[in-house]
């Protein structure tokens, strides 16, 4: 694994835009080729080992907490318990996710957290990075079969009789609303009669919710995040499950930091898991304070040789978790983090996020990658 120098395409945003990326400078750089990381690979297979293997742990730690009855620990509102039980049970399909990994090429990666229910940073991910692999690196190959995975996975997803698909976010994100409109260009290919709509338009007629033209809403993708619905009025109406939700209500359990204490638990000394609990008694005097619920880095405080580092943010308040410290690589005081994706059940590509910090934000730098 190498960090390369490059020069960017001189079209790159026309490129970009022509893939529908059109947050790629969100906060002045967002999308930056003028780097690249480099894989063998051998590192490939086992990024895409390491993805299949954790999600199969993290299907068996949904099914021991349904089992025990766990959700407390998950602060999931005891309304929702058996919500995300009957999803659970009834295996309610699930359409992607993405595990964090700290890594630098050698030994194991390392899972930080799964992004389980609303990971982003999909287009970049898909297309865009493909289409620099194809205009400059013609001659090497890149771990990205996402937009083939996603529109295989929405096929298999759809009704025998055809169906009608809303995807959902809020208004005033661009970057939300990218990756709906790709997610939905994915759906249209699949067969769907796919309808985008505003989180904030969607309505209730008493019994179903409906869109903007009172149809009904069937089967709705919301990249609006399942600890939010829980928690606010409108949210109440999922208990009677009116629609099928994409991701499902049992994905509430993976996509909580509660999960990496499980999963240590279930499977002590895993090569690609962090040793993580509920308190700091393990650890001396370095680890990570997570929340159990919490994005973009948000509220996460790392400990390590006597340096502490913050992120600020409004989460916390349901409680954290401590994991052990697993710092990632430094290439050129740059931190990536390898996101590695995966689609229904099988692994699909990864995407890098760097930043000058430790802890990977929002304002965090994508950047493509290759093997060969």
């Amino acid at each position: 694994m190498r960090r390369e120098k490059r020069e960017p395409r001189p079209n790159w945003r026309e490129r970009c835009e022509e893939a529908g990326f059109h947050f790629h400078s969100m906060g002045g750089t967002y999308w930056d080729e003028s780097v690249a990381y480099r894989f063998s690979s051998p590192q490939i297979d086992q990024l895409e080992s390491a993805t299949a293997d954790l999600h199969q742990l993290c299907l068996a730690a949904a099914e021991e907490v349904v089992r025990s009855g766990r959700f407390a620990e998950f602060a999931i509102p005891e309304p929702f318990h058996e919500l995300v039980a009957r999803s659970w049970r009834d295996r309610e399909p699930t359409l992607y996710g993405r595990f964090d990994f700290s890594w630098d090429g050698e030994g194991e990666p390392k899972l930080l957290e799964y992004n389980a229910d609303t990971p982003t940073a999909l287009l970049e991910a898909s297309v865009v990075q493909w289409h620099w692999l194809e205009d400059v690196q013609k001659d090497a190959d890149q771990f990205n079969s996402l937009h083939e995975k996603l529109i295989a996975r929405l096929r298999a997803m759809q009704p025998a009789a055809g169906g009608t698909l809303h995807l959902a976010c809020v208004k005033d994100s661009d970057e939300d609303i990218g990756n709906v409109e790709y997610l939905r260009d994915c759906a249209l290919q699949a067969g769907w009669d796919a309808r985008q709509i505003a989180v904030e338009d969607l309505g209730w007629d008493g019994a179903r919710f409906v869109d903007l033209e009172d149809q009904p809403v069937r089967t709705l993708f919301k990249l609006y995040p399942w600890e939010w619905l829980v928690r606010e009025e409108f949210g109440q109406h999922l208990l009677a499950r009116p629609a099928a939700i994409v991701e499902p209500a049992w994905k509430m359990l993976l996509s909580n930091k509660a999960l990496l204490v499980l999963l240590w638990e279930m499977n002590y000394g895993h090569p690609n898991l962090l040793p993580t609990y509920f308190t700091p008694q393990k650890f001396g005097a370095d680890y990570v304070r997570k929340p159990l619920l919490s994005r973009e880095g948000a509220n996460v405080t790392i400990r390590s040789r006597g340096v502490v580092r913050q992120q600020p943010g409004g989460y916390g308040s349901e409680g954290y978790v401590y994991q052990s410290v697993a710092p990632l690589p430094a290439f050129d005081g740059r931190y990536p983090v390898i996101g590695a994706w995966i689609v229904g059940d099988q692994p699909a590509g990864i995407g890098i996020r760097e930043d000058d910090s430790p802890i990977t934000k929002n304002s965090s730098r994508f950047v493509p990658h290759y093997f060969t």
